[in-house]
C-alpha cells in the first residue's frame, strides 16, 4: 500500500458538519472572538472561502451576524426581545446540556409545562429521545408543540392566544383562561433575565403575565437558562426568586450569583 493510499482514511475520518450545525458554530465563534475573517473561518471549518461567504450572507440575512468587509461581526441587539431564530444559535452547547438535565427530571405519568424559549425547546428535543408510557405536555410555544407532535404516548396541550412572532409563543387573555383550568406537576420556565434581587424577568408584559400563571398552576417551578442570563434584567418581572424551586444553568455561572440563589432557598444545578 502506498503512502497516499494509507493517508486517505485519516483524511476522511473527520466528520462533515451539517449546514445548520456549521452555521450555528460560526455564530458562536464570531460572538466569542468579537470578529472573524472569511479565511480563518474557512480554515477552521475545513471548507472553501466561497462556502463560508454563502454562510455569512445567509446568517446576515437572518440577523444572526453583521457582515463586514472580508468577514463578520457579532450582532449588537438594540432590544432584549431577540428573535428565537437568533437565540437558538447562541450558547447552543450549554442549552443542550441544560435540556438534558431538565429532561432527566421528567417521570412517567407526569403533566409538565414547557414555556417558550430556545432552552425549553432543547428539553422538547430530549423528550423525543426518551420513551414514556404516558406524558402530558402543556405549552404555549408553536415550535415546541410541533417538536413533540406524533410521539407515541406524549399528549400535547396547546394554549390559545395571540402569537408573538419573535418567540413563536401564544400569550394574552385566551391563553391565560385556558391555563387557569389546568394544573401541572412541573413547570420548565425559560427566562431572559434572572437577578437575585429583582427576580425572573422577560421583555414582554403579556408573556410575563402568562408565565406568572404557569408558576401558580405548577407544583414545582424549574427555571432553565444559560449563565449569560444570570444578573440580567428585562422589562417585566415574572416572579421573585423565592418562587423558584430550582434553577438549571451551565457551569459558567458566576459563583456569587449561584450563592445568592442558594441563600434564597433555590436549588441550583450546574451542568
Amino acid at each position: 500500500m502506498s503512502k497516499t493510499q494509507a493517508a486517505k482514511p485519516a483524511a476522511q475520518s473527520r466528520p462533515r458538519l451539517l449546514l445548520g450545525e456549521r452555521r450555528r458554530m460560526i455564530v458562536e465563534y464570531v460572538e466569542e472572538h468579537g470578529r472573524a475573517t472569511v479565511e480563518e473561518l474557512a480554515k477552521k471549518f475545513a471548507t472553501s472561502a466561497v462556502t463560508i461567504r454563502g454562510d455569512l450572507e445567509a446568517l446576515a440575512s437572518a440577523s444572526a451576524i453583521v457582515r463586514s468587509h472580508g468577514g463578520a461581526l457579532p450582532v449588537m441587539p438594540t432590544s432584549s426581545d431577540i428573535p428565537l431564530t437568533i437565540k437558538e444559535t447562541r450558547r447552543h452547547a450549554q442549552k443542550l446540556r441544560i435540556g438534558q438535565a431538565a429532561a432527566a427530571m421528567i417521570r412517567d405519568g407526569e403533566t409538565i409545562i414547557l414555556d417558550s424559549g430556545s432552552t425549553t425547546v432543547e428539553i422538547a428535543r430530549q423528550i423525543r429521545q426518551r420513551k414514556f408510557d404516558s406524558l402530558t405536555v402543556i405549552t404555549n410555544a408553536l415550535n415546541i408543540a410541533l417538536e413533540l407532535s406524533g410521539i407515541p404516548h406524549v399528549r400535547v396541550m396547546m394554549l390559545g392566544g395571540m402569537l408573538r412572532p419573535t418567540s413563536y409563543s401564544l400569550v394574552g387573555p385566551d391563553a391565560e383562561q385556558a391555563l387557569a383550568r389546568l394544573s401541572a406537576d412541573r413547570l420548565f420556565l425559560g427566562v431572559d433575565g434572572l437577578d437575585p434581587e429583582v427576580g425572573v424577568t422577560t421583555p414582554d408584559p403579556l408573556e410575563s403575565a402568562l408565565n406568572a400563571l404557569m408558576i401558580r398552576v405548577a407544583r414545582q417551578t424549574v427555571a432553565v437558562l444559560d449563565a449569560s442570563k444570570l444578573g440580567q434584567r428585562s422589562l417585566s418581572v415574572i416572579a421573585a426568586v423565592g418562587q423558584l424551586d430550582k434553577v438549571i444553568t451551565d457551569n459558567g455561572a458566576p459563583a456569587e450569583l449561584v450563592e445568592a440563589l442558594r441563600d434564597a432557598g433555590v436549588q441550583v444545578e450546574l451542568v
